[in-house]
């Protein structure tokens, strides 16, 4: 899980955790949400520990190479080279690398949102194809839609669900989350939808610079399809268990 999927993560919980936790005294809630977010995060380091466990049991099996880490003569930095260097090699590289990824991805959403089909977007068209499919998983073809549509940045995934919901033709915010809580209601959230969203922030695939980082350090596409499709899969497994077990002893 990247940063970008803290305050998708920090949201959703305080629509649906904290609201709900019904307490006219806000330190249990507030409790439960922290205590929900730190269950999020260490079922993340869990799943990271096990899967490279096994991936280095089976594809990446061999021998240990060892590992020798000879340090350079210190020098006395220089503030003017380290603030040109951090500059150049960081900043304006990632930046780089996010708009190759971020102006694509943003005409195909305006596309989709856009292109009518008779009285209906491309886009409704989609997120109904991937209904049967998301209820399986705990969400709806919106939430799915939001996370392919998202690929360049884990932040767009809220805004493009609301899009989505108001049949807008570009992104959509909200500066109260009581509005947009209603919003999710009316369009069938429940707290499991909550809960299987944020799964889904959790392990899904990673976004589309880091899916290059991946590919130049690699140099690889099959790596990077690994590197892919790996999270993917776990994060629609574990929906997939989550939803279901929810379903079968509390709906």
């Amino acid at each position: 899980m990247d940063g970008g999927a803290f305050p998708t993560l920090i949201a959703i919980i305080t629509m649906f955790f904290i609201a709900s936790a019904g307490s006219s005294n806000n330190t249990p809630s507030t409790f439960l949400a922290s205590l929900l977010l730190l269950m999020i995060i260490l079922l993340g380091i869990m799943l990271t520990l096990i899967i490279s466990k096994l991936l280095s049991k089976t594809i990446l099996k061999g021998v240990p190479s060892s590992f020798a880490l000879e340090l350079p003569p210190y020098r006395k930095p220089k503030f003017g080279s380290v603030i040109v260097r951090s500059l150049m090699d960081r900043t304006l590289f990632v930046l780089g690398r996010a708009i190759v990824v971020a102006a694509p991805a943003g005409l195909i959403i305006w596309l989709f949102a856009n292109i009518m089909i008779g009285n209906t977007s491309l886009l409704t068209y989609c997120t109904n194809f991937l209904d049967p499919f998301g209820y399986w998983i705990g969400v709806d073809g919106v939430i799915i839609m939001a996370f392919i549509l998202g690929f360049p940045a884990n932040e767009i995934v809220i805004p493009i669900i609301i899009m989505t919901y108001m049949a807008q033709g570009s992104m959509q915010d909200y500066e109260s989350l009581d509005q947009l809580h209603l919003l999710l209601t009316e369009n069938g959230w429940t707290w499991l939808t909550a809960l299987c969203t944020m799964l889904l922030c959790l392990l899904h695939f990673p976004c589309g610079t880091t899916c290059l980082t991946i590919k130049k350090e690699t140099g690889s596409w099959k790596w990077t399809s690994l590197a892919f499709a790996l999270p993917a899969v776990t994060g629609l497994a574990i929906c997939f268990i989550v939803a279901n077990f929810c379903r079968l002893f509390f709906f």
